[in-house]
């Protein structure tokens, strides 16, 4: 059975997404060339989904805190709270140790933990086929956007990092919007920017499954990524653990559309 749920924009993305599409279109540089008719539109999430991020946060978050003379975070510690942004994450990280997150003292942290997570990339790594599975995908005809609560500037950085921000016209950070995700918001700005087709939503956690839950976008799940419940708990219309699978998993659901 077909699981893909066609949504045009028009329906469910309201002035303000509207003027947001114009203002990424303008920033991102021009729309995609025309696709085949039959292109899906695919928004992925990042962290956990494309890359794993895990180790470069940990250090950075040991950095910044150290810098406080607060004591340092295992890796595991750090992996649990990554998937609501970087406010939540130092919030989390705060609460682990005890330490009441004020106002000034978590800005500083955010502040501070951005400048040094967008300096350096080296314990960033791209799960295994991701490269050559969005290659692909581009070449089968389908429109990619990202759709991410870190930030829109390190995003954008990781990417150009990885030769990956070509790839991608569209990229809806945490803060391009005033709400992040779950919100689904973002997911439809995207959807939006990318504009009308069906859509399928790649991540691999519960904050991207609710989002794909609330704006009604099937989702396909990657179990290599930060996910704490079981993955068959999480409504997916399609749960992958290889990059390389990917193509061929999407034509087989579009081909019976």
């Amino acid at each position: 059975m077909c699981w893909w749920q066609a949504r045009r924009c028009s329906r469910v993305v309201r002035s303000p997404i509207r003027d947001l599409t114009a203002r990424i279109s303008r920033r991102s540089g021009p729309r995609p060339r025309q696709r085949l008719a039959d292109g899906l539109n695919l928004v992925f999430d990042l962290d956990g989904t494309l890359i794993d991020s895990a180790p470069q946060i940990h250090a950075a978050a040991n950095i910044v805190f150290a810098n406080k003379g607060l004591p340092p975070f295992s890796e595991v510690t750090v992996r649990g709270f990554i998937g609501n942004g970087v406010e939540v994450l130092v919030g989390r990280l705060l609460a682990h140790q005890g330490i009441e997150a004020k106002p000034k003292l978590q800005a500083e942290l955010v502040q501070s933990f951005i400048n040094i997570y967008e300096e350096a990339f080296d314990l960033t790594r791209l799960y295994p086929f991701v490269t050559t599975t969005l290659s692909a995908l581009c070449d089968a005809g389908h429109r990619l956007a990202i759709c991410t609560n870190k930030p829109e500037g390190p995003t954008r950085a990781v990417l150009s990092h990885f030769d990956l921000a070509q790839v991608f016209p569209v990229i809806i950070g945490g803060d391009t919007l005033p709400r992040r995700k779950p919100d689904p918001a973002p997911l439809r700005a995207a959807l939006a920017a990318l504009g009308p087709g069906k859509a399928l939503f790649v991540g691999d956690s519960e904050v991207d499954a609710e989002t794909a839950q609330r704006a009604g976008v099937p989702l396909a799940l990657f179990t290599g990524g930060y996910r704490k419940a079981a993955a068959d708990s999480l409504g997916a219309r399609l749960i992958f653990d290889d990059h390389a699978a990917l193509p061929r998993l999407i034509a087989h659901c579009a081909a019976r559309l």
